[in-house]
């Protein structure tokens, strides 16, 4: 009888589904630090680092998340970033979440602000998120970062900074000292870029993307910022995520694009109950390097 029941016990516990890095919850526990990344304007800018305890890698994928906020608000810490950061750590990646500066506090980004302005507050985020990646890859060894797998994810303000750095760097910011910073994917939460003509087969990488059909904000395909008029200061054409993932797929490359139908601008919103799916589709582009593309139309009320 003993020996039956061992048999038994074997066999439900081989019966389970192997855990597996970059998918599944692999760490119990998380190791967090703050750093400071650069000094700008008299600010410091900060970064949180999240990394496996007890992790045999000596180098190991980065997520890098960069928070919303119209450009004016918004923290690296927020409680839901945070859940973020440890639910992805937890999984084996390196994860860093950045503050950078918000040039639009107190001030408009809407139709009276004019375009050159909101070029300029582009271009800081981009050379932010720049600045945070240079730090961190001078310290690669010791942090244990493989610079050849960074994934950049950012949410509405954040996506477009994300978007910015990864397909539009050389119209915001062509210093050479950022020239071996190259994203291997990004994950994009209603964002959009300046000109989808700037992806090209060199800097196409793949992508996730979440719009609502109906943002009326950031254009789910491409439309003028905000949807301002042609004759208003603020009017500045940009390419949301419908437009990106044509490009990628008239580019061959990989992607994931969930479409909100009669969704507005809270698509921006973290997608906690996709992030699984997110993760299986890093996983497969990003370290099997198998391609991937997929629409998914959800309506309005599936959104979490």
């Amino acid at each position: 009888m003993i020996k039956f029941i061992s048999i038994l016990f074997l066999l439900a516990v081989t019966s389970l589904p192997a855990q597996e890095r970059y998918i599944d919850s692999v760490f119990s526990k998380v190791h967090v630090e703050t750093m400071d990344y650069a000094q700008k304007e008299g600010t410091s800018l900060k970064l949180d680092f999240y990394r496996p305890e007890n992790d045999p890698l000596s180098k190991r994928p980065l997520f890098v998340f960069v928070h919303g906020g119209g450009f004016s608000s918004g923290k690296r810490d927020h409680r839901e970033i945070v859940k973020l950061a440890h639910k992805t750590a937890s999984r084996g990646y390196a994860v860093a979440s950045l503050s950078y500066r918000l040039t639009r506090k107190g001030k408009s980004f809407g139709c009276d602000c004019p375009a050159s302005e909101k070029i300029e507050t582009f271009r800081a985020v981009t050379t932010d998120i720049l600045d945070a990646l240079l730090f961190l890859l001078t310290q690669k060894e010791k942090l244990q970062i493989d610079e050849q797998q960074i994934i950049l994810a950012g949410s509405s303000a954040g996506a477009e900074g994300i978007l910015i750095t990864t397909y539009n760097r050389m119209m915001v910011q062509p210093d050479k000292k950022y020239a071996h910073i190259k994203p291997a994917a990004v994950v994009s939460l209603a964002g959009a870029l300046l000109d989808v003509r700037y992806i090209t087969e060199e800097n196409a990488i793949p992508g996730v993307f979440f719009h609502g059909t109906s943002d009326p904000l950031v254009p789910y395909a491409s439309a003028a910022h905000h949807y301002c008029k042609q004759d208003a200061p603020g009017y500045l054409m940009l390419d949301g995520s419908a437009t990106i993932v044509k490009k990628l797929e008239n580019l061959n490359q990989s992607f994931l694009f969930y479409s909100f139908k009669g969704a507005g601008h809270d698509i921006f919103k973290i997608p906690f109950d996709r992030m699984q799916e997110i993760y299986e589709f890093i996983n497969q582009t990003v370290i099997m390097k198998k391609f991937s593309q997929a629409r998914i139309l959800l309506k309005k009320t599936e959104t979490n």
